[in-house]
Parts: C-alpha cells; sequence; structure tokens
C-alpha cells in the first residue's frame, strides 16, 4: 500500500514536492507544542499550487491515508502535528501575494505568505493588514487563517477571520470551493467562509485567502500604568472598554512583570500586581485625549503609576517589554503556555485563580495577554528533568482550563483546539453542538482523512 502510494504521490507531483528523508520528515512532525503527542509521517508532499494539492487529496482519498496539513510549525495546540502513516501536506511553497489591491483594500494570497511580508507589501502602497499574531514575523496566512489567530490589535481590530473577504479551498476528495468574494458585503447563502476559518485544516484546506486592506493608521499614543491590586487592574480593563476603543489593552501580571525585569531591565514596578498597557491610534488631538482619558480611568480606579506618551521611540519601548514577555518566562524554564478567554469582568477572578493553582500546585505561572478583549495567556514554568515537576505542571494546566470554563469563557482564543485542548472541547460546545460538529465534520470529510485527532 505505501508503495503504490509514494508511486501515485510521484505521477502527480514534480520531484522536489515529495520528500521521503526519514531527517526531513522528523523536523516535519510537530508544531510549539511540545506537549503534544506526534506520531510518524509516511511522507511530505510540498505542492505549489492548488492543483497539485487537489491531486495530493485524490491519492489520498483512494487510499484513505490522513492528510495533516502545515503551515511554518508556529502553531500552539498540536494542530500541525503528524499522526502515523499520514501525509504532512506543506503549502510553504504556496507564498505569493497574488493581487494587492490599493483601490479596493483588498489582498489575494496563498497560504503560504508570511503575515509580515503582506504587511510590508500592503505598507508600500500607504496600507495595513491588521491581524498581528505574536508570530507575525514568521507564521503564515494560512496558519492564522487555520486557528484565526489573534493578535495585540484584536480588541479594536478584530482577529484573522474579521479581515477575511474569501476564500478558496480544496475538500477531502480534492474538489475545489470558493467562498465569499472581493466585496465588503456578501450575505448570500451560508457563511461558508467563517466555517473554513479557525476549522484547523479538519474541512478543507485552504489554498487562496481575499483579505482586508486597511488605510494606515495614524501614529499612536501609548500608556503604561502599575496598579497594586489584580481587581483594579481588572476594573481598568473594563471601564476603559465600556467608555473608548483603544487600539490596544495589554496585561502582565507581577510573576511575568519581574520576569522581563529581570532578563531585560527597564524600570519596571516589580511589586505591582499587575501592569496595563494601552494604546490609541485615533491620531492627533483625538488620540491625545483618549490617551489622557484612559491616565484618568486608570488613577480613579486605584493605580499606583500611570504615563503615556505619543512619542514613537517610548511607545515601542513600552511594548517591547509586552513582546517580551513569553521569551522572558522561557528564559526561567520550559514553559506551557495556555490560550484561555473570559468574559471582561471576569479577568480578575481569571488572575485570582491561576495564582490560587500556581500555589496548590506548587508552581510558577506567569500571566499576561490581551485585556482588551479577555484572552489572556497563562504560563507555566517548570523543570523538564523533574518528574513531579512536569505532573504538577500538567495538572496545573488542565486546572486552569476547567477553572475557566467555571467562569463562563473558553479554552482557547486565538491558538486553536489542536489536539492540546482536544479533550476539553465536548464540555464547552455542550452535547448538541458538539454534536453538530462532528456531523458538519462527517458531511465534508466523511472518510475522516483530514487532520484526523484534532480540534474535536
Amino acid at each position: 500500500m505505501s508503495v503504490d502510494l509514494l508511486r501515485e504521490l510521484a505521477a502527480v507531483l514534480p520531484p522536489e514536492a515529495l520528500v521521503t528523508d526519514p531527517d526531513v520528515l522528523e523536523s516535519h512532525r510537530r508544531d510549539q507544542a511540545g506537549w503534544a503527542l506526534a506520531g510518524v509521517p509516511r511522507v511530505l508532499v510540498r505542492p505549489g499550487s492548488t492543483t497539485e494539492v487537489q491531486a495530493v487529496l485524490r491519492v489520498a482519498s483512494a487510499h484513505r491515508v490522513p492528510v495533516v496539513p502545515r503551515g511554518a510549525g508556529s502553531g500552539l495546540s498540536g494542530g500541525a502535528n503528524a499522526v502515523d502513516g499520514c501525509i504532512v501536506l506543506s503549502l510553504t511553497r504556496m507564498n505569493r501575494i497574488l493581487e494587492l489591491d490599493r483601490r479596493g483594500l483588498y489582498a489575494v494570497v496563498q497560504p503560504g505568505v508570511i503575515n509580515g511580508a503582506l504587511k510590508s507589501a500592503a505598507a508600500e502602497l500607504g496600507l495595513w493588514y491588521a491581524p498581528d499574531p505574536a508570530s507575525w514575523e514568521f507564521s503564515t496566512l494560512g496558519g492564522n487563517l487555520a486557528t484565526n489567530a489573534g493578535g495585540l490589535c484584536c480588541v479594536k481590530y478584530g482577529v484573522t477571520g474579521d479581515a477575511v473577504l474569501g476564500l478558496e479551498a480544496v475538500l477531502a476528495d480534492g474538489s475545489v470551493v470558493r467562498t465569499g468574494g472581493r466585496m465588503v458585503k456578501n450575505v448570500a447563502g451560508y457563511d461558508l467562509t467563517r466555517l473554513f476559518v479557525g476549522s484547523e485544516g479538519t474541512l478543507g484546506i485552504i489554498t487562496e485567502a481575499t483579505l482586508k486592506l486597511r488605510p494606515r493608521p495614524p501614529r499612536a499614543t501609548t500608556l503604561v500604568a502599575s496598579f497594586p491590586t489584580l481587581v483594579g487592574a481588572g476594573a481598568a480593563v473594563t471601564e476603559i472598554m465600556a467608555e473608548l476603543r483603544p487600539s490596544l489593552l495589554e496585561l502582565m501580571d507581577r510573576t511575568t512583570v519581574r520576569a522581563v525585569e529581570a532578563a531585560r531591565p527597564m524600570g519596571l514596578d516589580v511589586n505591582a500586581a499587575a501592569l496595563l498597557l494601552a494604546r490609541s491610534d485615533a491620531g492627533g488631538e483625538q488620540g491625545v485625549a483618549e490617551s489622557t482619558r484612559m491616565a484618568a480611568i486608570c488613577e480613579a480606579v486605584g493605580a499606583t503609576f500611570v504615563a503615556h506618551s505619543s512619542d514613537e521611540a517610548e511607545g515601542e519601548l513600552l511594548m517591547g517589554a509586552r513582546r517580551f514577555a513569553f521569551p522572558a518566562l522561557e528564559r526561567q524554564g520550559s514553559t506551557l503556555l495556555d490560550d484561555v478567554g473570559v468574559p471582561l469582568s471576569r479577568i480578575p477572578d481569571l488572575l485570582a485563580e491561576v495564582e490560587r493553582i500556581a500555589g496548590q500546585r506548587g508552581v510558577l505561572i506567569g500571566t499576561f495577554g490581551h485585556a482588551g478583549d479577555g484572552n489572556m495567556h497563562p504560563t507555566i514554568v517548570f523543570d523538564p528533568n523533574d518528574p513531579d515537576a512536569v505532573a504538577r505542571a500538567r495538572a496545573a494546566f488542565d486546572d486552569i482550563l476547567h477553572a475557566v470554563l467555571e467562569l463562563g469563557g473558553t479554552i482557547t482564543g486565538e491558538h486553536g483546539v489542536g489536539s492540546l485542548k482536544r479533550p476539553f472541547i465536548a464540555r464547552q460546545l455542550g452535547p448538541e453542538t458538539h454534536r453538530l460538529h462532528l456531523t458538519i465534520k462527517s458531511a465534508m470529510d466523511p472518510l475522516g482523512i483530514l487532520n484526523p485527532g484534532k480540534l474535536l
């Protein structure tokens, strides 16, 4: 069977698109979720066109062989992890920006285009592609689409799905579908575009996307505020969001601030319970007014230090502290990065629960994230060479997910379910909604070959 599989793939792909070298296969077994299990693939394919993706899926369907799609491998949930005997389908060769329309405010791209490459190309026309996951410099747009990735500016501009006008996707049997279009408003038929975005490669392989572009926003004003209590920081978040629409609203807890300051001294308040960073990109007097109002709100709810600046260099310095949060925690040991979301009013409760769990399990947990939309990243730090520490870290990870569901939240805000959080998806969705998901999956992938063991 495997000889026939390879022979048939070789017949429909150019030689450079078919890889069986064990070392290369090993490097394509998993994404960045070190805890998630990964199998051993039979072959790696690197199609260069939609037609070649179709051919691969027709062969896979004929042999009933699983297909695991993959971008840059920067995912954090095991969504791109191989299963034994599968075809790993890498989309990195499909890396062209096909169209960039300044007047129509859209771009047409292949899935292997790097997020940052689209940003740079758009900037040359005075435009901006808004979605900005932390991995924007190296993650592919196909991977961003598969997980419905977020980022720092989501609070104002939305997640990846909010920037998608239309898609081209290849189904399990090799047929091609197109959804949406190039228009801003389009309500004809079911919203299949939204169905594919965030489906983690379980319903089809996205081979082209039409994405919204925006005029480049004005220079931002940046605010930083320190709080003696988590409740105060949470109150600032809810008050700001009730009145304003910042372009960024980020939070770091004490553990994270101390990790950043230890690795890269910046004069941050290491005794504060939480540090809040906010931005307004309204521009001009309005931007200054919004920043001033955010500062007043922070002071009114108990901030011990508040500063804001329209100087771009100072703003980037402060943003650097936030972007360095995860690398700083990584320097203290192995990490298990979580990705959860709660209603804005429950952010203080989430932070308090994380502190309780850290104490109960005897682990270090630093929490940072996108406070403006309730999407936080509790990050467990542990010694991978200590079996007891590993066990306690795993238990803490599960504890956090249980706590989030009790708070009416979600087990993932932007990284996806993958295989890492699959045991929790049924509880979040509920039995009827979970059954509907399975029905849709069965209808679109009746042989169950598309990224099995992920999401559902």
